[in-house]
């Protein structure tokens, strides 16, 4: 029998990560406390910083290394670096804001986004992944359908063609073959942030589209996994967000201050609005951990070293309580019971 055979033996689930700028630091936390455990993700769906963790910890799982290290991997990223400005930008030093207009206007974005593509290239890299092919999974057991055969899905937002997209899954609809796609690329789409990053272009057979990031129309998306035939789940589908849901008082408003703030500020209007009702079921409240980021911002880059150990600490402490009460056969017997 494999590990998969019986999640009341094993810990096994598919796993769904919010997306959250800066704040998927306590990501790193959280799946920190799931390896404490033991437990392993057949399948992970990311948005945004949730993509990036989610295609680390899919390398990780598919090189046979444990998912602790996700925790040393984010250390090395230099999160100042994600505000890589272009020519002229960055060669004139604290002057280059003064070329983000320009930017916004010519390349809808004040910030290249190279720096993010290329240390999730070079991660995956050395963990032996480069496309979706070597991501695909044999699962004689699933569906049927196209969402249980590979190991990860990253959400991105596609403005052509005013939809929600999902890759590797979605491709072919723009007549590619999905298990030749860049993971890095699907990522860096996945976390192209309106007006902050520039947006990434999609180009196949079908013409090309511009995507942004996927948080714009589904920046949760718990139920990825969840079975489209008449069988009852063989494992859980547990999600990490990024939300002090009912911890203490709500924030005060934040101040909109100018073009980039204001951008930042649309995509996360829009991302509580879209998702608020789905996400706040009570079956999808059960099966998630929540942390407390509320002293971060989305695209505070300049965090501090205290500061990023204080997310990861917060990561690790919020799924560690979640796992110490969570019971795979009561949350099937409330939200499923016509399985049990």
């Amino acid at each position: 029998m494999t590990p998969e055979a019986d999640p009341r033996n094993a810990h096994v689930a598919d796993l769904v990560l919010e997306g959250g700028g800066v704040k998927g630091i306590a990501l790193a936390g959280a799946v920190w406390a799931f390896d404490d455990e033991q437990w392993t993700f057949p399948r992970i769906a990311g948005t945004s910083a949730g993509a990036m963790a989610g295609a680390v910890i899919a390398a990780l799982q598919a090189a046979g290394e444990p998912l602790s290290q996700v925790v040393e991997l984010a250390k090395t990223i230099d999160y100042r670096k994600f505000r890589d400005r272009g020519f002229p930008g960055s060669w004139l030093g604290p002057l280059g804001a003064l070329t983000d207009p320009f930017a916004l206007v010519l390349e809808q974005g004040a910030y290249e986004g190279d720096y993010l593509h290329d240390w999730v290239r070079g991660v995956l890299a050395d963990l032996g992944v480069h496309t979706f092919g070597d991501l695909r999974r044999d699962d004689p057991a699933d569906d049927g359908h196209i969402h249980h055969q590979y190991s990860l899905v990253v959400t991105a937002s596609d403005i052509s063609r005013k939809r929600l997209v999902y890759l590797p899954w979605d491709y072919a609809e723009y007549g590619l073959d999905p298990d030749e796609q860049s993971v890095a690329d699907a990522v860096r789409a996945s976390a192209s942030i309106p007006y902050f990053f520039e947006p990434v272009t999609l180009s196949g057979t079908r013409g090309r589209s511009t995507l942004v990031d996927g948080g714009l129309l589904s920046n949760y998306p718990i139920s990825a996994f969840d079975r489209l035939d008449d069988l009852p789940p063989r494992w859980a589908t547990l999600g990490i967000r990024l939300d002090a849901l009912g911890i203490g008082e709500e924030p005060p408003p934040q101040r909109v201050r100018n073009l980039v703030s204001m951008g930042i500020a649309l995509i996360e209007t829009a991302i509580e609005a879209n998702q608020a009702e789905h996400v706040l079921d009570p079956c999808n409240v059960s099966r998630s951990v929540y942390v407390d980021t509320r002293s971060v911002g989305a695209v505070d880059f300049s965090i501090s070293e205290e500061e990023q150990r204080l997310l990861v600490e917060r990561g690790h402490e919020a799924a560690a309580d979640f796992l110490a009460q969570w019971e795979y056969d009561a949350w099937l017997r409330r939200c499923r019971p016509a399985w049990t």
